[in-house]
């Protein structure tokens, strides 16, 4: 009766360890073609989206204020530390960018026709 009785408590135990659990919900769903400006990277570091496309930077570094600039100066945003920049690409090409305080912050945009 001993046996069956740990047999009972190690079952029990095994049934209640493998219970599956649902993962949480994201707390902000994820925007397509986003780019997260955070670490002092942007990531990802290369995207490519199609001709007619928006790109999304969020800024999430912490309080540390950062940019994107287009190399050839075709977007720009304002220094930020918090909130969204987008921009719409209409014209097929490679876009590099980069951050002006960070020089060594920098990532590309390729678009599709």
């Amino acid at each position: 009766m001993k046996a069956f009785g740990l047999f009972a408590a190690l079952l029990i135990t095994l049934t209640a360890c493998s219970t599956a659990t649902t993962p949480a919900a994201p707390a902000e769903p994820v925007v397509a073609n986003q780019v997260t400006v955070a670490d002092r990277m942007y990531s990802p570091r290369t995207l490519t989206v199609s001709v007619g496309d928006t790109v999304t930077w969020v800024f999430a570094d912490r309080g540390m204020a950062h940019n994107v600039v287009a190399d050839d100066n075709s977007f720009r945003s304002e220094l930020m530390a918090t909130g969204r920049f987008t921009h719409t690409f209409d014209t097929a090409g490679t876009f590099g960018y980069h951050c002006t305080p960070h020089p060594d912050m920098t990532a590309t945009i390729i678009v599709e026709p």
